[in-house]
């Protein structure tokens, strides 16, 4: 079989690890990057033996499937590029500024029979998935992820920068219609929203409580997910989960026996390698991706809700 000729449009900060984790995988060959700043292509492309242009129009029908990874104001125009070229496309998240922007994606990729992704990385974490066999009817979902402030990121609201990952996690864990929101939020350093709490209630009863902030004085990406008799605490940066579960111990009686403790604890990975090999193999065996364009849209119409109703304290 021919290598997937594959290419990455925009290689900023995350861009160049999406050219350097294409260059590593079997089955791909890494045909070019693309910047508006050449000289930032030509650094990207020199050590990975690929090509390098400021033009990303060159590219089109040159290549089998492409990361966009480019300021979210153009994912819209650049995947539809690619689309209407015959490529897939890996669209780094949020999918679009706009939920029609986002049905036109989806629209001509499902028309073209073109794979679309999302990338929405944190559902590719061990934790994560070590969750998913876990699971049994979410009750109550609580996440914080917090962050130092970031120049590089602050194009888009706190919403849609760092609670966006955590909304589109508890979409796929819940699975159920959000029935209403509450939500407030506050501008520290920048003219958009910085910190912002959101509740979310769920037509199953399941209720979620968000907050993220990227004005921290440090990181943390933390979930805890309660359902009957059990509890499940993620912590995305350590890689560990923590499942304590209800025993047949009468807790009045013994405390300590009514509640049993599993730690699993996971080794170094690479999520973002775990997630392009996903596109890369939805595209050779003809299979959706984990995280395809309607998971996007879902977690976008959701972000938009939170930010309409988010009260702005003054």
């Amino acid at each position: 079989m021919k290598p997937l000729r594959c290419a990455v449009i925009g290689v900023g900060y995350l861009g160049k690890f999406h050219a350097q984790k294409y260059a590593q995988l079997p089955g791909c060959e890494l045909v070019a990057v693309a910047d508006s700043r050449l000289d930032v292509a030509q650094a990207v492309a020199q050590p990975l033996g690929c090509r390098a242009v400021a033009d990303y129009h060159e590219l089109l029908g040159q290549v089998d499937a492409v990361s966009v990874v480019v300021p979210t104001q153009a994912h819209h125009a650049v995947t539809l590029d690619f689309l209407r070229a015959g490529a897939h496309v890996l669209v780094e998240k949020p999918i679009a500024v706009t939920l029609e922007q986002a049905d036109e994606m989806i629209a001509l990729a499902e028309q073209r029979g073109l794979r679309l992704a999302v990338g929405h990385l944190e559902r590719f974490n061990p934790v994560a998935l070590a969750l998913e066999p876990l699971l049994q009817r979410p009750r109550f979902i609580e996440s914080t992820r917090l962050a130092p402030f970031k120049p590089r990121a602050t194009d888009v609201s706190v919403l849609l920068d760092l609670m966006i990952h955590d909304v589109d996690l508890i979409l796929s864990l819940v699975d159920s219609e959000i029935v209403s929101i509450d939500s407030s939020g506050a501008r520290v350093l920048t003219a958009d929203i910085d910190i912002a709490n959101a509740r979310i209630r769920f037509a199953n009863g399941c209720v979620a409580n968000v907050t993220a902030s990227r004005v921290s004085n440090k990181s943390e990406r933390k979930m805890r997910v309660f359902q009957d008799r059990a509890c499940h605490s993620l912590d995305f940066g350590t890689r560990q989960l923590v499942s304590y579960r209800a025993t047949d111990a009468d807790p009045h009686i013994d405390p300590e026996a009514a509640i049993e403790r599993q730690l699993q604890t996971f080794g170094p990975a690479d999520a973002l390698l775990n997630e392009i090999a996903d596109f890369v193999a939805s595209v050779i065996e003809g299979r959706a991706p984990k995280v395809g364009g309607r998971a996007g849209r879902r977690a976008l119409a959701a972000v938009q809700r939170i930010s309409a109703a988010t009260e702005l304290i003054a």
